[in-house]
């Protein structure tokens, strides 16, 4: 079976079209209970982004606490039920954020029609009802949640995203005005997810010429970003960041993420790393598996003087050591993209212990 990829159904990319977001979602306004939601992240609280997002007084605004954690099915079912409960359906939900804050807006806008907690429907296809109108502003590119079909939540068991064909956003706002002063730890960190979106996209048993199209694409973009005469944080290289971003999410939504990702899961569950860290710290240590490119990310990380956490697996018991794995060693997916269909011949639960105390 060849996949159905469901995409964004509108994008509007420009410097300062985040000032359109009213006009956009004005002829949503009249659907289910007449008021909009605005997830923004907490770090814009009482900052210039704030006062610009066009609240209207029915409207509720959250500010979402991302700061040290991974987005969890506990957040996403509190934000339902507590929306639900003083005022009724949202017309709308807008995610204004990082990958964090989208995958949440994505994931409540799923729950505002479907019973239960969100945990229920970690996995592909789970969803029974189609959910509310939901738009995604990105503060920041690399996650590539702005386009994915995924919503990756952490649960009490297990992190996985709900994924189905009414994740993905309807619209999306690519405003790199927005990501211009994002510290640079984070702008690589995150960067480099969109390097290790297509380096595994194309490296795999799903890759194809669609999505090594929109790998290729975007990795000419990062390495203009991070390798490049003129690299680095510039209103330009935002442009193309924010290009990349979305190109990479495509290119793994048509193929697949693979070794780093599933390890990368791993060190989210247990130990709460950000996602774009997790990448990182897992990718340094891969060249068995993806060569060149771990040369080349290594390079990026050294040119643009990135301290990376070592030693890390010093400190780990042996048994978070196999709590990581087990959650790894779960993403059958991204082990059989990466590894054939008889990758369990080929790697066992030890094989991942051991890429962990490598870290």
């Amino acid at each position: 079976m060849h996949k159905i990829l469901k995409n964004v159904d509108k994008v509007v990319f420009g410097r300062g079209s985040f000032s359109q977001l009213d006009e956009i979602i004005e002829e949503k306004r009249a659907d289910h209970d007449h008021f909009m939601v605005f997830l923004v992240d907490k770090f814009f609280e009482g900052k210039p982004l704030a006062d610009k997002v066009p609240v209207r007084p029915e409207d509720v605004l959250i500010f979402v606490d991302v700061d040290d954690h991974e987005p969890t099915t506990q957040q996403v079912d509190e934000i339902r039920d507590n929306v639900k409960k003083e005022k009724g359906i949202p017309s709308g939900l807008i995610g204004i954020g990082g990958g964090s804050v989208m995958d949440i807006a994505k994931a409540a806008s799923l729950m505002f029609t479907n019973e239960g907690s969100s945990s229920l429907y970690q996995g592909l296809n789970l969803i029974k009802n189609p959910g509310i109108y939901h738009v995604g502003v990105p503060t920041i590119s690399g996650t590539g949640a702005e386009v994915s079909t995924t919503a990756v939540v952490t649960g009490p068991e297990k992190k996985l995203g709900l994924k189905c064909e009414w994740t993905p956003f309807n619209q999306i706002i690519l405003d790199s005005e927005l990501i211009s002063d994002v510290p640079k730890n984070q702008w690589f960190y995150t960067g480099m997810d969109t390097y290790i979106h297509c380096i595994e996209s194309e490296t795999g048993m799903y890759k194809n010429t669609f999505s090594t199209a929109y790998g290729d694409a975007s990795l000419a973009l990062c390495r203009d970003v991070f390798k490049g005469e003129n690299c680095g944080q510039t209103p330009e290289n935002d442009d193309k960041l924010m290009v990349a971003s979305m190109m990479g999410g495509l290119s793994l939504t048509y193929s697949e993420v693979g070794v780093c990702h599933a390890l990368s899961y791993g060190l989210s569950f247990v130990f709460g790393y950000r996602h774009g860290i997790a990448n990182c710290l897992a990718f340094n240590h891969l060249e068995d598996y993806y060569g060149e490119a771990v040369q080349e990310f290594k390079g990026m990380v050294a040119q643009h003087k990135i301290e990376l956490p070592k030693n890390l697996a010093d400190s780990w018991t042996e048994e978070q050591i196999t709590q990581m794995a087990e959650v790894a060693y779960n993403l059958d997916h991204m082990w059989k993209h990466a590894l054939g269909l008889d990758w369990k011949e080929k790697l066992t639960l030890d094989t991942i212990k051991d890429l962990y105390r490598r870290l």
